[in-house]
């Protein structure tokens, strides 16, 4: 039998790139061409480096390895490139919609909480059923990015929540760090970057693995490792 609606979470927060999308080697792609067109140098651990941070903190990243722009002008070009990626196709993670469907039914609201811009999360929050996504809470619209806590703050706030009461789902390091620091139960589901045990953070190899009982019990302050 389903868990009570009172042990479900307020709300549930997903990161997006490689949590609800498997969009971060869209990213790697456009970062590596960027690289090309300028004879820069940009190795797959340098893409890794980047997964998860701030868009800005990329560019600068960039620029430093040699792309001859500012940090704004190579977000700008990276942000084009991946969204004409995301129209052609949204690469759902596996679980995610059926996932999304259930908290629906359960009537727990969703956001989506990246550092991608809103551009990009629009595109992805379109591609889902309607109204899937109550708020998006995007890199051009905070003032300090993950791993900064400020992003999940800010979704709790939306939906008038406490982070505590809130799970949070993320697959990168400073995901992960940003949710943790907000105080909402975190969930950590590994995507380009392997996610390491920490002190109340819950872990699961794929969103196939977690439902609402899942969650519930993460709501309530259970950590939960099904990575093993």
């Amino acid at each position: 039998m389903p868990r009570e609606s009172s042990a479900l979470p307020a709300a549930v927060l997903f990161d997006m790139d490689g949590t609800l999308v498997d969009s971060e080697a869209y990213w790697m792609r456009a970062e590596h061409e960027i690289v090309a067109a300028h004879g820069a140098t940009w190795t797959h651990e340098d893409a890794l480096g980047a997964v998860g941070q701030a868009l800005l903190t990329t560019g600068g990243m960039l620029r430093d390895a040699g792309v001859p722009l500012e940090p704004a002008e190579i977000v700008a070009w990276l942000v084009d490139r991946v969204n004409e990626q995301l129209r052609e196709a949204v690469p759902w993670r596996s679980g995610v919609l059926e996932l999304l469907g259930d908290l629906r039914a359960a009537g727990v609201p969703c956001a989506i909480v990246t550092m991608s811009y809103r551009s990009q999360a629009q595109v992805v929050a379109d591609g889902a059923p309607a109204g899937t996504f109550a708020h998006l809470v995007t890199g051009d619209g905070v003032t300090h990015g993950k791993p900064h806590p400020e992003p999940y703050l800010v979704a709790a706030d939306l939906f008038g929540a406490r982070p505590e009461d809130c799970v949070a789902i993320e697959d990168s390091g400073p995901g992960i760090t940003s949710a943790l620091a907000s105080g909402a139960r975190t969930l950590g589901v590994p995507a380009e970057v392997p996610v390491p045990p920490r002190p109340g953070l819950s872990r699961a190899a794929s969103l196939k693995q977690i439902d609402l009982d899942v969650l519930g019990r993460i709501a309530s302050g259970e950590v939960i490792d099904l990575l093993g």
